[in-house]
C-alpha cells in the first residue's frame, strides 16, 4: 500500500509575530530546532504560544504520540509528541490511521525511511516534503502483534537512551552548582580573606586574567566553500557540527568526514581533545570540551566554530568550559551578539581574547575537578553506552522493517 494510505497528514501555522498576546503561552509551539536531536520524544519547545495565537492562525494541535517530520530545508528530523503541541508550517504533523498502523510502529517505519523521503522532495529553491512524497512511497505492513512486538524493541533501547541522558542532564545541573560554589560564591572559601579586584571580592591569592593570557591559541573555522558536500568521504577526520554541542562535552554522533588530506590544508581549523569549541554564527552561545577520552585524534570545525586551546600551566579546561557554560560566562560570550538575519558574534576570536576571568590557583582548580570527576566518568560512561545502545537500535530497525530478522528470532534471543 501506498504510506499516504496509512496516515493523516496534519498541516502546521505560525501566529502573527507582532501580536504579543498570541505569544509566551502555555501551549508548546514546535520548529525543527526543537527535535533535530535523534531523540525519540520531544518534550520542550523554545517557544509557546496562547489560546489566541491558535484559534487565529493555521497552526493545529498534536496528539499524544503523533508524529513531526520537518518538511522544508533541513527534511527529514522526526519526533514523536509525549503531549499536545501545536507546530509550524515547516513541518507536518504525522498520525497513523488507527486500524492500519500502531503509533510507535509509525514512527520506526518513518525513521527507517528518512533516505527514501528525502529523495522524493520537491522544490527549486528549498528541498521540501510534500503529500506527493507520502504518496509516492510503497510500504508493506505486518499484523498488528508483529507491529508490537517490533515497535517494543526499538522503544526498549530509546527509552534507555532517554533515561541515560536524563541522569547525564542531572549530572551536568550538579556538577555546575558546585561550579558556582566554589567560583562564584565562593563557600569554601568564606573563612579567608578577600582582596578587591576589577571583577568584584576575590579570595587572596587569586587573580583576574583575559582569556588571552590564558590560552596558547584561539582560532576560527575555515570558510564555508573550503568544506563542501562533494568534498564528504566514509572515514576520515570528523567535522564538528552544532548538534555536537548540546552539553558540557563534545557529542561524538553522526559526523561527516572528510580525508586528512583535506583536513591538514585546513591544519589552522583542527582541534584536539583539551579544546574548547564556540559557534559564534546561527545558534550563537554553544560551548563544548572536546573530553580527553575522546574517539579521534583530531577533528575540525566548520565555520561558524572557533575554538580555544588552553595553557594548563595556568588553567584548566574544565575550568575555562564550565566557566562559559555558567549564567555570567554567557553573558560575556555574548555581549556583542548581534540579533539581525543570522545570529552572530562580532569579531570572535578577538572578542573571546579580551573576556576577563577570575583565575584561581592551579591548586584551587585541580581540588574542585576532583570533586566533579566521578560525575563527569559516570556521565562520559552514560554517553559512551548510548553511543553502543544507538548502533544496536540503528542496525536493528532496517532488519526488522525489511523482514530479514523476524518477530521469532527476537523471541529467540
Amino acid at each position: 500500500m501506498r504510506l499516504i494510505d496509512a496516515i493523516d497528514l496534519i498541516g502546521g501555522g505560525t501566529p502573527k509575530t507582532t501580536v504579543a498576546e498570541y505569544w509566551n503561552g502555555n501551549i508548546p509551539w514546535l520548529s525543527v530546532k526543537d527535535f533535530n536531536n535523534d531523540d525519540c520524544y520531544v518534550y520542550a519547545t523554545e517557544k509557546t504560544i496562547t489560546e489566541a495565537g491558535l484559534n487565529n492562525s493555521s497552526t493545529k494541535m498534536l496528539e499524544k504520540d503523533d508524529i513531526i517530520i520537518s518538511a522544508r530545508g533541513t527534511v527529514g528530523e522526526l519526533a514523536m509528541i509525549p503531549f499536545p503541541m501545536a507546530f509550524n508550517q515547516s513541518c507536518y504533523g504525522i498520525r497513523g490511521k488507527k486500524d492500519v498502523v500502531t503509533k510507535s510502529y509509525l514512527y520506526y517505519l518513518l525513521k527507517n525511511s528518512i533516505q527514501l523521503l528525502k529523495s522524493q522532495t520537491h522544490g527549486s529553491v528549498f528541498d521540501t516534503i510534500t503529500r506527493d512524497t507520502f504518496a509516492n512511497i510503497e510500504i508493506d505492513l505486518p499484523d498488528f502483534e508483529t507491529q508490537r512486538t517490533i515497535a517494543n524493541t526499538l522503544s526498549a533501547l530509546d527509552a534507555r537512551i532517554a533515561e541515560n541522558k536524563k541522569i547525564n542532564h542531572h549530572l551536568e545541573q550538579m556538577a555546575q552548582a558546585i561550579f558556582k560554589s566554589w567560583f562564584v560564591d565562593f563557600e569554601p572559601f568564606a573563612d579567608g580573606e578577600f582582596i578587591d579586584s576589577e571583577l568584584g571580592e576575590i579570595p587572596v591569592g587569586w587573580s583576574v586574567q583575559t582569556i588571552e593570557c590564558l590560552s596558547e591559541k584561539v582560532a576560527m573555522g575555515p570558510f564555508g566553500s573550503n568544506i563542501k558536500v562533494e568534498t564528504f568521504v566514509e572515514s576520515g577526520v570528523p567535522i564538528i557540527s552544532g548538534n555536537h554541542l548540546r552539553g558540557l562535552y563534545l557529542d561524538e554522533l553522526g559526523y561527516n568526514f572528510i580525508t586528512e588530506e583535506h583536513a591538514n590544508r585546513l591544519s589552522n581549523s583542527l582541534v584536539r581533545a583539551g579544546d574548547i569549541i564556540f559557534t559564534h554564527a546561527g545558534n550563537i552561545g554553544q560551548v563544548a570540551l572536546i573530553p580527553e577520552d575522546c574517539d579521534y585524534p583530531c577533528y575540525i570545525i566548520s565555520q561558524r566554530q572557533f575554538y580555544l586551546r588552553c595553557n594548563k600551566t595556568k588553567v584548566l579546561p574544565e575550568y575555562i568550559n564550565y566557566f562559559f557554560h555558567s549564567r555570567e560566562g554567557q553573558g560575556k560570550l555574548l555581549a556583542n551578539a548581534s540579533q539581525t538575519g543570522v545570529p552572530s558574534i562580532a569579531r570572535p576570536s578577538s572578542h573571546l581574547k579580551s573576556i576577563k576571568v577570575v583565575q584561581p590557583p592551579i591548586d584551587v582548580q585541580l581540588a574542585w575537578f576532583d570533586k566533579v570527576c566521578a560525575m563527569l566518568q559516570t556521565l562520559n560512561s552514560n554517553k559512551r553506552e548510548n553511543k553502543k545502545l544507538m548502533s544496536m537500535r540503528d542496525s536493528l530497525l532496517p532488519r526488522l522493517m525489511s523482514g530479514e530478522l523476524s518477530v521469532a528470532d527476537l523471541a529467540a534471543k
